[in-house]
């Protein structure tokens, strides 16, 4: 029989009603034709561009031609090809929020702002005795419209610039006695996000301050995390509070909350200690538009697929368990979407052709009920097999080749001496610095080979270069060798002899429950195929009897830089008359 195997997240207060977990997973609806209505797809992998700044990366705004960055104390300029460009020092830690009218660009750091002219160059505070500060900031008909700190008022600048305020140009959101902590110009509407209630206003043109309340557009539910606001499918996403609670995620249908939450993920959430850090953004792949809301504190990420309505875990796997994804905001640019690190200093891609985060592995998981809902009559089983029904034989080969240490070093030795193709990939400058300098001394010297003849990487070089202390030492040379591997394998004929092709029989682990989710058995390993193992069978087999509970859950799970696309799974049961 079938074993319900598809669907979304939902586990639930009592793991005994619902256990599905799903991390780095989600469903695709397959609309006709296809083997079964849908299929669980892997995630997209993290694939690293450069670094920016100390970090973390605190805000994405693409403007023009270039990628601004705020990072850590500083504001930065990318352009297509990722060379970065130091602005000026920004204040705070925190999330950011960014808007442009064309020429100037607004950064809003909470409660200091600041204005980049991209044609003059001119980098400023916002010193304008009148400005009382931003939280969060956008563009409506020429103005920045931003919202003052821990106040009702929402303010708006000069006509075209950023840089003046005019001590009348604000008005106060009274249709609740709540403060505003956000808002959103959305379709030129600006939507006033308070702790209980949302308003939206329009630009009516008026003499004094242009904004003006839309009648009947008022909602008694309110937002809870400034930084969880964010636009999607033609609506806008938040983290709901109101005078009844906290935790429920919301969209707007018109000018009406629309929960989209399920009780499982608010569960999640309202058992978290601290929720309203919580930050949110939004991205659209292969016609899946997904919003991703991570609670830094509770060190984790929960993400919405608007194309299914279903929710999965998205996470990094780290010291053998799974925490919050690294990617704390997005920007779609050069064709790419560009994602901000949230703890360090790396800008990377969403690649749905990597399966790996950064230079880690990538883990996958997914549990579900053995028996589809209503067909447990509490009667004992005997399980005899379970077979996966996956994509088997597929295996990314950007992802199966290491760089071989010992071509390594003669590669470089060779670049020395002006041999080419190595003097062409070793001199290759990314990111301000060239790959085949490890020392980072400028010049590719006998330093470079000594470093490149340990790479493993086990210790620090010594002494230690004196741009990378000791504790990033290892994190950034993780880093160059995931660059040389990109540069090697999309150049593959001119630089395979430094690469190594590794043999890999990808796995798949099985464990299961039979109290319901509370514990679990060992792992069961099967090899899903190397490549080209088209008809390899995903299969485990004696999987013994349920006990007292007449319960059973499964899980499978994965690390293996291999594509995973499941259809279904089949299980063997016999009933008994126990």
């Amino acid at each position: 029989m079938k074993t319900p195997i598809l669907g979304g997240a939902y586990v639930a207060r009592s793991v005994n009603a619902a256990a599905n977990r799903m991390v780095n997973l989600f469903p695709e609806v397959v609309p006709e034709g296809g083997k079964e209505p849908a299929f669980l797809q892997r995630c997209p992998g993290s694939r690293l561009l450069c670094t920016v700044g100390s970090g973390p990366i605190r805000g994405l705004w693409k403007f023009k031609d270039n990628l601004y960055i705020a990072s850590g104390g500083g504001l930065y300029k990318s352009d297509s090809s990722f060379n970065v460009t130091y602005i000026g020092a920004i204040t705070g830690s925190g999330s950011v929020s960014m808007a442009d009218n064309g020429v100037q660009l607004f950064v809003a750091c909470n409660p200091d702002a600041f204005i980049y002219n991209a044609s003059t160059g001119v980098f400023a505070q916002v010193t304008d005795p009148d400005f009382p500060g931003a939280v969060t900031v956008g563009y409506l008909d020429s103005y920045f419209v931003f919202n003052e700190p821990n106040s009702q008022r929402v303010w708006v600048t000069s006509l075209l610039d950023g840089t003046a305020i005019d001590p009348l140009d604000f008005a106060s959101a009274e249709g609740n006695p709540d403060n505003i902590v956000s808002l959103m110009v959305d379709h030129r509407e600006v939507w006033l996000f308070g702790n209980n209630t949302v308003e939206v206003w329009y630009n009516a043109g008026l003499a004094d301050f242009p904004l003006a309340r839309i009648e009947g557009a008022f909602m008694e539910t309110g937002c809870l995390a400034p930084y969880s606001v964010a636009k999607l499918d033609n609506s806008v996403f938040w983290l709901g509070s109101d005078a009844r609670g906290n935790g429920i995620v919301y969209r707007n249908q018109g000018y009406n909350a629309q929960r989209v939450s399920t009780h499982a993920i608010e569960w999640q959430i309202q058992q978290y200690a601290l929720i309203d850090d919580a930050i949110a953004f939004t991205y659209q792949q292969d016609g899946h538009s997904f919003y991703v809301l991570t609670f830094p504190a509770a060190n984790a990420t929960w993400v919405f697929d608007v194309a299914t309505g279903a929710w999965h875990e998205r996470a990094f796997w780290e010291n053998g368990q799974f925490v919050k994804h690294r990617a704390g905001c997005q920007a779609n640019f050069a064709n790419q979407i560009v994602l901000g690190d949230n703890e360090g200093n790396y800008l990377f891609v969403f690649d749905l052709e990597s399966y790996k985060d950064f230079t880690s592995e990538q883990r996958w998981l997914r549990s579900w009920r053995a028996l589809p809902t209503g067909q447990n009559n509490l009667k004992r089983t005997a399980h005899h097999a379970l077979q996966l029904d996956c994509e088997t034989g597929s295996i990314n080969e950007q992802n199966i080749y290491v760089i071989n240490r010992t071509a390594l070093v003669t590669g470089i030795t060779r670049a020395r001496s002006n041999i080419e193709p190595e003097r062409t990939l070793f001199n290759t400058v990314h990111n301000g610095r060239k790959l085949g300098d490890l020392n980072n001394d400028g010049v590719i010297d006998f330093e470079d080979i000594s470093i490149a003849m340990d790479y493993e990487f086990n210790a620090p070089p010594n002494p230690v270069p004196p741009t990378y202390p000791e504790p990033l030492w290892q994190n950034y040379v993780a880093y160059i060798e995931n660059v040389m591997l990109y540069y090697m394998t999309a150049n593959f004929q001119f630089y395979s002899q430094y690469l190594t092709q590794t043999s890999y029989d990808a796995s798949v682990m099985l464990r299961w429950s039979d109290d319901g989710g509370h514990t679990w058995s060992n792992e069961h390993w099967v090899n899903a195929g190397k490549i080209g193992e088209y008809g390899r069978r995903a299969i485990w087999r004696r999987l013994g009897m349920t006990t007292k509970l007449r319960d059973r859950v499964y899980e499978v799970s994965g690390t293996d830089p291999v594509k995973i696309a499941i259809m279904g799974a089949e299980l063997s049961a016999t009933p008994t008359s126990a």
